[in-house]
């Protein structure tokens, strides 16, 4: 007596655009051959008109019979048609679209990314809190320009210096920027990786700590009594005003750069410990590894 209700299939946005785009293509493609059968017909029309009917017999231009131009400009529409249909769908068509969209969108983003640098790099810093029961340790290495990397990557490799920074921050916290973080190819054992960025959600391997700020770094690493600050370059310059000491590598060469050390304010640190290390077989370039504590 009661019948049940027909069940309506459900198609989702994605499915009822893809059918859409099918039909106007099929629709295209019709009236593609449609074009193609009446441009044969038309020009034996046209030829049959001329020579069989004398239609038009005698008028010639640049001494070529009319019709034959009729036929070219017919031909002419005809490629145009075909091109429409193939060549700009294939080249400019949906996902051609799509694909500039996204690509104009990244440009954007990584404006958008600049500008918030920018903003935060020109906006006034406030003094941070000097960190308590904690000797903090900028650990650097830098060519006599103060030069420190280029592209994220370090300019020189040099064994002994690796060998230093490891003994040095083996078992301590390091306070890094994201940049400074991506260079690793891996996270370096036995540290406690302390990762400060920006960007939210940002995923990092179990285990590394992120902050937004130096002050949030240092106050993740207060269980730490000697925590290191390694780079980059903006965590130094705002680092400099609150450090109890620099492990600096110093290497006796100048490099081409695009991150540097801050200048060191000799009125506010003092050398206390320097080691001269002469270039070698394992090392292209003399350095010396130097100690400044604040006066």
């Amino acid at each position: 007596m009661f019948g049940k209700k027909k069940q309506v299939p459900q198609i989702d946005k994605d499915q009822l655009e893809l059918i859409e785009n099918a039909q106007k293509r099929i629709k295209q493609k019709k009236r593609l051959y449609a074009h193609f059968v009446v441009f044969l017909i038309g020009s034996l029309f046209l030829i049959l008109l001329n020579l069989g009917l004398g239609f038009g017999k005698g008028v010639t231009l640049f001494e070529t019979d009319w019709f034959v131009y009729a036929i070219l400009a017919w031909l002419f529409l005809f490629l145009y048609h075909v091109f429409n249909v193939f060549i700009t769908h294939k080249f400019m068509g949906k996902s051609w679209e799509q694909n500039q969209l996204d690509k104009l969108v990244a440009k954007q983003k990584e404006r958008i990314e600049i500008l918030k640098d920018k903003h935060i790099e020109d906006a006034p810093k406030k003094a941070l809190p000097k960190p308590k029961n904690t000797n903090l340790t900028i650990i650097v290495a830098v060519g006599e320009n103060d030069a420190i990397g280029k592209d994220n990557k370090l300019i020189w490799h040099l064994s002994d210096d690796l060998k230093h920074f490891k003994s040095l921050t083996n078992g301590h916290h390091i306070i890094m920027g994201r940049k400074t973080f991506e260079s690793f190819p891996k996270p370096l054992p036995n540290r406690t990786h302390v990762v400060i960025t920006r960007q939210a959600n940002y995923q990092v391997p179990e285990g590394i700590i992120i902050v937004n700020s130096l002050e949030d770094a240092i106050d993740a690493s207060k269980s730490d009594t000697q925590p290191f600050i390694i780079g980059g370059g903006e965590i130094y310059k705002q680092a400099m005003a609150i450090a109890n000491k620099i492990e600096l590598t110093r290497v006796h060469e100048d490099f081409e750069a695009d991150t540097f050390f801050p200048k060191i304010d000799y009125s506010q640190w003092k050398e206390v410990n320097t080691i001269l290390h002469k270039k070698d077989e394992n090392h292209k370039y003399d350095f010396s590894f130097i100690t400044y504590t604040r006066k």
